[in-house]
């Protein structure tokens, strides 16, 4: 039977974690807000487009199953005085936590600056984002089941984004 890394350890992990995805989300906050009701109030959307006041709590749900499931990733693959046998499922999740990161100042802070090729950057980084995503739950599967199924709302919610900035695109 393994051993568990102690609960100081497991607290101090989670709650970098958490804010990880806490800073990641007041940078995409930092990026929407000034735009939200500056140009993206007036391009054309799709008509599933949900109100833009539903995404702070649908975002806020989704950062902490990431932070949780990023967390059940890594003491799972803990091993004393070794590197984290998921290191590989780690590394998605570090993949992901990144392009999460970025999406939003590109499609909204970048088409201030670049104009509509922002929205086909940001396209390109969703698609990225959904493949690390894909690839992180069937790796982290291997690890930790719960985990793997934390990822899937987000996974959901992500082919929905990619939908809502095709739109963008498409229609504008």
């Amino acid at each position: 039977m393994r051993s568990r890394p102690t609960a100081v350890r497991q607290f101090g992990i989670g709650f970098l974690l958490l804010a990880v995805v806490a800073g990641i989300a007041l940078a995409g906050s930092l990026a929407t807000i000034p735009n939200a009701d500056g140009w993206y109030a007036s391009v054309r959307k799709a008509p599933w487009s949900p109100p833009n006041w539903a995404f702070g709590p649908a975002w806020s749900v989704l950062y902490v199953l990431i932070a949780l499931g990023g967390w059940l990733l890594w003491r799972k693959g803990w091993t004393p005085g070794e590197n984290n046998a998921a290191r590989p499922s780690l590394s998605l999740y570090a993949v992901q936590l990144g392009l999460n990161a970025l999406w939003t100042p590109v499609f909204f802070a970048g088409y201030p600056l670049v104009g509509k090729s922002a929205w086909w950057g940001a396209m390109v980084i969703m698609i990225m984002l959904i493949v690390s995503v894909v690839g992180l739950i069937v790796s982290g599967a291997r690890w930790s089941k719960w985990a793997a199924w934390l990822f899937v709302p987000y996974l959901l919610w992500l082919l929905f984004a990619s939908t809502l900035n095709a739109a963008v695109i498409v229609l504008n």
